[in-house]
């Protein structure tokens, strides 16, 4: 007996792949509101350039958001 529809995922496929857009759209600005509170409690001038960099870029290119957020941290005093 062959199924109806083969290769749709179904039952715990699509549960792990919402997790994982649940975790493509969160991610961003869970990393852009730590960098903004980070920047802010250090008195930071820039905090919210500092956000908007690593938020934009986490969006658009997903390393380019991580190598921004390491930028950040290298810099921070």
């Amino acid at each position: 007996m062959h199924p109806l529809q083969p290769f749709v995922p179904g039952g715990p496929e699509l549960l792990i792949l919402a997790l994982i857009g649940v975790l493509f759209i969160a991610l961003p600005f869970v990393m852009a509101y730590w960098t903004y509170t980070d920047a802010e409690r250090r008195g930071g001038d820039n905090a919210a350039l500092w956000a908007l960099a690593v938020g934009g870029l986490t969006v658009t290119t997903f390393v380019g958001g991580f190598v921004a957020l390491a930028v950040y941290v290298w810099q921070r005093e």
